[in-house]
C-alpha cells in the first residue's frame, strides 16, 4: 500500500512540475495561459507533439470532472465502447476555460468526446451533463457522426477548441455561450 501512495505522490508531484514549467513558459495573462492536465508539459512553446490542446469553453457551472476522451480516425470507433484510445480525467477549475493537453499517439486524424460529469457517476447524465465534441457538431438526442467531430493533428500542437452542450428544456441540447471564432 504504501508503495502505491509514494507511487501516486509522485505522479502527482509530477503533475505539478509538469504544469509549472508550462506556466512558466508563457507571457500571456493568466487565464489564458493555464494548460492543464498530467501531459500539460507536451504542449508548451515549441513542443513539436504530437499533442493537442483541447480548449473547453461555456460551462454551465463548475462542478464535478471532465473527461476528454480521443478516438481513432475508424468512424465505427467513434463513441463505441471499449474503443477510445486514451482518457484524461481531472476535476472541473474554479473559473474561466480548462486547457487540457493531451499527447496523440501519431500526426493525423481523430476525434474527442468532452464530457462534463456534473453528479460525478462516470457517465453521460443527458438531463444534467455537459458535453462537446470536436469540430463542435450541432447535437441532436443522438451521437454526431464522425465526420463532424473529426480533426487532422498536423506538426506540432494542434488546437482543439471544444464548446459544451447541455440540454435545455424537453428536446434540446445546445450551448449556453456563442462559438468563438
Amino acid at each position: 500500500m504504501l508503495k502505491r501512495s509514494n507511487a501516486s505522490f509522485r505522479g502527482l508531484v509530477r503533475s505539478l512540475i509538469a504544469t509549472t514549467v508550462v506556466l512558466g513558459a508563457f507571457s500571456a495573462p493568466a487565464a489564458a495561459q493555464t494548460i492543464i492536465g498530467p501531459e500539460a508539459a507536451a504542449c508548451a512553446p515549441g513542443a513539436r507533439g504530437p499533442a493537442a490542446l483541447v480548449r473547453i469553453y461555456g460551462f454551465k457551472d463548475r462542478g464535478g470532472n471532465l473527461r476528454v476522451q480521443l478516438y481513432s480516425d475508424n468512424p465505427d470507433e467513434f463513441l463505441a465502447s471499449g474503443k477510445k484510445l486514451k482518457r484524461i480525467e481531472i476535476p472541473t477549475t474554479a473559473s474561466g476555460d480548462m486547457n487540457i493537453c493531451m499527447v496523440l499517439p501519431r500526426f493525423g486524424e481523430f476525434s474527442m468526446a468532452v464530457l462534463h460529469d456534473r453528479d460525478m457517476n462516470g457517465k453521460l447524465s443527458v438531463s444534467k451533463d455537459g458535453v462537446g465534441f470536436s469540430g463542435n457538431p450541432k447535437l441532436g438526442l443522438s451521437k454526431p457522426d464522425y465526420e463532424d467531430a473529426m480533426f487532422v493533428a498536423r506538426d506540432g500542437v494542434t488546437v482543439v477548441d471544444v464548446i459544451l452542450n447541455y440540454r435545455q428544456g424537453l428536446l434540446t441540447v445546445k450551448p449556453l455561450v456563442a462559438r468563438r471564432d
